[in-house]
């Protein structure tokens, strides 16, 4: 029984282990769009970079690595059927679980605080072009607000805002174009349902994997002690 056990647990193990490669991989390349994004990559250029976003994309890209480096590591432990591997990864799986845990608690407590980070941000940037007529300024204004189809920090209807950084328009669209605060808001809100649903999908596939690494330590365990 023991014989069969350890094949079926180990191919259980390593299938989970390259959806939780996989897993990682989407968590790195959230975390890298986000910061290479035109319409987010200039969030982090300047003194007034928003940190919280800031520090929430890091966050992203460095669990992602992690995830991809420990789902090999339980590749190789699996193949092996190495018991110092196998009790590694569960060691680090338990902990990234924990980790993650924390980290969403704290992101989803945080989330008003990034969108009025970014939001001031974009105001800041705003008023400064509006004083100085700054190339730099005008290319950060540019690209948040083609990003975002959105033109000024007030409504369309204000006329003090500087055209040549706005997407363009026509007909009923003067109308209709949206502030860029309630833009930048729903930017964020619709990220945090996607990062959100990719968080429970990971939890439950690094439980799974807890599970099956456990399983297969005790397998090799007990069939070691048989010999």
């Amino acid at each position: 029984m023991n014989c069969f056990l350890i094949p079926c647990v180990k191919y259980l193990l390593l299938i989970f282990n390259l959806l939780y490669w996989l897993a990682g991989t989407v968590v790195l390349a959230v975390g890298l769009w986000l910061r290479f994004d035109p319409r987010t990559k200039n969030l982090f250029e300047g003194d007034d970079s928003p940190s919280g976003f800031y520090t929430v994309v890091c966050i992203l890209i460095a669990i992602g690595g992690l995830m991809m480096l420990v789902g090999f590591l339980g590749c190789c432990g699996a193949i092996q059927e190495s018991l110092c591997m196998l009790g590694l990864f569960f060691f680090f799986l338990l902990l990234i679980f924990v980790v993650e845990v924390a980290i969403g608690i704290w992101g989803f407590s945080i989330q008003s605080k990034v969108v009025d980070d970014v939001t001031q941000f974009y105001k800041e940037t705003y008023k400064k072009y509006k004083e100085d007529r700054q190339d730099a300024l005008r290319e950060t204004l540019h690209l948040i607000q083609n990003g975002l189809n959105c033109c000024g920090p007030f409504s369309s209807e204000d006329t003090d805002t500087p055209e040549e950084t706005c997407p363009e328009r026509e007909g009923l669209e003067v109308l209709i174009t949206k502030s860029c605060p309630d833009a930048i808001e729903k930017f964020f809100t619709s990220k945090l349902h996607i990062i959100g649903g990719i968080g429970i999908g990971i939890g439950v596939i690094m439980i799974l994997g807890m599970i099956f690494s456990m399983m297969l330590l005790c397998a090799i365990r007990k069939s070691q002690e048989i010999v």
